[in-house]
């Protein structure tokens, strides 16, 4: 095997494709391997955004003390109470969804706050990439992976860094 090699056996983001279906929401007991913590002056407000906006469900909740969210395995968000940083975000997470995802959590998000997304934007590391403001002021980056097209710029860039690629479709 070599040192790059496909894992998507091993992570719950499926494989891009134009009729891949998301994985469930992951309601399962794990250590989780990394979390986002977000300061949130309003646990209410923050949990209905990320719930009805980006798609999270409140995993467990200790009220007035934190709301565990979650979303696929391994996106995992802790809502806590704080003060809401500045203009500035206070922290910048990515989570992956599908392409077939994106149009629906923009729609979403700007019905809950307006003016909370920017994009989508196609990215050139092969992804489609939306960011979120939620309310708390946590950027959240949703980025979808697109098909790999083994005739693209990227592909060309990959195959000559190394990395083992998959064979275009019927070759």
């Amino acid at each position: 095997m070599s040192e790059n090699f496909p894992a998507f056996s091993i992570s719950p983001v499926p494989q891009p494709g134009p009729d891949t279906a998301p994985p469930e929401l992951f309601r399962g007991v794990y250590g989780m391997p990394m979390f986002v913590t977000a300061p949130t002056s309003d646990l209410a407000a923050s949990l209905e955004f990320w719930a009805e906006g980006l798609g999270f469900f409140d995993f467990f909740t200790v009220p007035g003390q934190v709301t565990h969210l979650r979303r696929w395995a391994f996106q995992d968000v802790l809502l806590v109470p704080g003060e809401r940083p500045g203009e500035a975000p206070a922290s910048s997470v990515t989570f992956s969804c599908l392409l077939s995802q994106v149009d629906a959590i923009v729609a979403a998000c700007e019905k809950l706050r307006p003016g909370s997304t920017q994009g989508p934007r196609q990215m050139p590391w092969g992804t489609v990439e939306v960011e979120v403001t939620t309310p708390e002021n946590t950027r959240v980056i949703m980025t979808a992976a697109r098909p790999f097209d083994p005739r693209s710029a990227e592909a060309a860039y990959l195959g000559e860094s190394g990395f083992d690629l998959p064979e275009a479709p019927g070759a």
